[in-house]
């Protein structure tokens, strides 16, 4: 299968996450400080080699109405770059409030620690979406033939 990394796009920061090699779990990886162009495909190109990536989700900042935004559209250039960069495949979805719910999870914490996590937690929360979302991670509600009935 291959690993799956999770992108929280931003013009400064980027947040990663990553599945495990079978994609059922995600876990926050680390937020990316953006330096150039050439270092940014140098550091996507050695992260997907590494991790052996086989897919990135890049978030996709929509309004509330679903409509695409200036940094949906941003999103989407980034993920066409990140996808040539690296060869590997890119899917768009849908992260509407993932960084309000990041931001409601870190507000125990102080304002230099939830910035620190931030990102990569959004990330985390998109990538765990999109797991949720796949026809493999649904719960089947289709009977097992091999389990015994209960009376």
């Amino acid at each position: 299968m291959g690993r799956v990394a999770g992108i929280d796009y931003g013009t400064v920061r980027i947040g990663i996450a990553m599945t495990d090699p079978d994609q059922t779990l995600a876990s926050p990886w680390e937020n990316y400080s953006r330096r150039s162009e050439k270092k940014d495909a140098e550091f996507f190109a050695q992260l997907a080699r590494e991790e052996r990536v086989t897919r990135f989700v890049v978030g996709l900042p929509l309004y509330p109405s679903g409509d695409e935004s200036e940094k949906s559209r941003e999103a989407r250039v980034f993920g066409t770059w990140l996808e040539k960069t690296t060869g590997v495949p890119v899917e768009f979805f849908d992260e509407r409030y993932s960084s309000k719910f990041a931001d409601e999870l870190l507000e125990p914490l102080t304002a230099k620690k939830r910035k620190a996590r931030r990102d990569m937690l959004a990330a985390y929360i998109i990538l765990t979406s999109w797991l949720e979302s796949q026809p493999k991670n649904r719960p089947s509600t289709a009977p097992n033939p091999d389990s015994p009935e209960i009376v």
